[in-house]
């Protein structure tokens, strides 16, 4: 049976750090689901998100194992419909840590097959956050060293 497993995120935008948590995703999974999911608490996107899934296709597109989905619902019931039994996330810290083990136990709750995998972010992308990059953008600083793909 094929491992699938989905990464979930606003990706607003899509960072290096994500890129490095996919890539080393793909030694545990047989694929890997990019989810570009609508958060309820994030009012108004930064970057377009078709601009984003192109943006991301464009990284992977000799990848087939990676896949871009866009979704408006729980990631728990997304997963039951792709077929994936495994969540995975980035943590840079204990805070990610904190707020993701709470989402983990959600999801569990939600679909007891799914399975949360934490991977802990690469040193060298742990000062990155899309928070950080959409600012820096937004008063014209340079950001093409933070993302997989020129903007």
């Amino acid at each position: 049976m094929k491992k699938i497993a989905i990464f979930p995120g606003s990706f607003d935008p899509f960072t290096r750090g994500h890129h490095d948590i996919v890539m080393r995703s793909l030694k545990l999974f047989d694929e890997v689901v990019i989810g570009i999911g609508y958060n309820s608490t994030k009012k108004n996107r930064y970057f377009d998100i078709d601009l984003m899934v192109s943006k991301i296709e464009e990284v992977y597109v000799n990848t087939p194992e990676v896949k871009v989905v866009v979704y408006n619902e729980l990631t728990s019931t997304l997963a039951k419909k792709i077929g994936a039994k495994f969540l995975v996330r980035g943590l840079r810290n204990t805070t990610d840590f904190e707020y993701e083990n709470t989402i983990s136990q959600m999801n569990r709750y939600l679909n007891e097959e799914l399975e949360t995998v934490f991977l802990i972010t690469s040193p060298e992308f742990a000062a990155i956050s899309s928070t950080v990059i959409r600012e820096v953008h937004r008063y014209g600083g340079n950001v093409t060293d933070y993302l997989p793909y020129a903007l």
